[in-house]
């Protein structure tokens, strides 16, 4: 099974790759200038920055349950305690 420490450290077209073969949608949510997708990668919970203006993904990286982000993901899911 693919997790986080297996795409981590590789390019983010590889990155993009792997998590739309691999990974489970799970929802979106809009933060600042990004939609922000999020997955289910094995179980690892993992974010897509998207940037809408300029049509790109701008970063992808491991869901960080200590931000206040999380905060828009608790009104609408129940993500497990980690």
């Amino acid at each position: 099974m693919i997790c986080w420490n297996n795409v981590k450290n590789l390019p983010l077209e590889k990155k993009i790759s792997l998590l739309y073969e691999h990974a489970s949608f799970i929802m979106n949510i809009r933060y600042y200038s990004y939609k922000v997708n999020l997955y289910l990668l094995g179980s690892d919970y993992v974010e897509v920055f998207v940037n809408h203006k300029r049509a790109s993904i701008d970063r992808i990286a491991l869901l960080d349950t200590q931000h206040s982000r999380m905060n828009f993901y608790s009104d609408q899911i129940k993500l497990p305690t980690l």
